[in-house]
């Protein structure tokens, strides 16, 4: 039996339907081609034109019209607080660093270095365990991997 190809790639409230999910984290997220499996453990190969940031709720297309809903996964987080959350954000941003904002709150991933820098400008930190759902970049929907700023890494269909 053939495995079934995913072309096609609906962003949320665009598409409705039953689905099956697929559940992956922020960096899986990102893809153009690989071999996927479903949580119901359907196995699938995502084959788009163009890598694509994938975003909890989108949905990808089967061949035959099945849809397969992609779902966010719990990651091992940082929760950023601190008094000037402003310039908090903007030492974040300068580096890169994708960053979810959330009421009273930054959420990013855990890493060590990007941690240290912000106690050092007087933030506190708390791990916390939730789906990573950072901001696009400044240029539109999705992530942006370069600094060519008139190309975002997003599909629409």
């Amino acid at each position: 039996m053939n495995t079934p190809i995913a072309q096609t790639h609906h962003r949320n409230g665009h598409w409705s339907g039953p689905a099956q999910t697929c559940t992956l984290d922020y960096a899986a997220r990102f893809l153009r081609r690989k071999r996927l499996e479903t949580t119901q453990g359907q196995a699938f190969i995502v084959d788009l034109a163009q890598t694509t940031s994938l975003d909890d709720g989108d949905a990808l297309e089967l061949e035959d019209g099945a849809r397969i809903e992609i779902r966010a996964a719990d990651e091992e987080l940082l929760s950023v607080t601190g008094r000037d959350l402003v310039r908090l954000a903007w030492h974040i941003g300068n580096r890169h660093t994708p960053c979810q904002i959330a009421q009273g709150h930054l959420l990013i991933q855990n890493d060590p270095v990007i941690a240290h820098m912000l106690e050092h400008l007087g933030a506190e930190l708390a791990p916390v365990t939730a789906p990573f759902t950072p901001e696009g970049g400044a240029y539109g929907m999705g992530r942006t991997h370069s600094h060519d700023h008139g190309a975002t890494a997003h599909s629409h269909a």
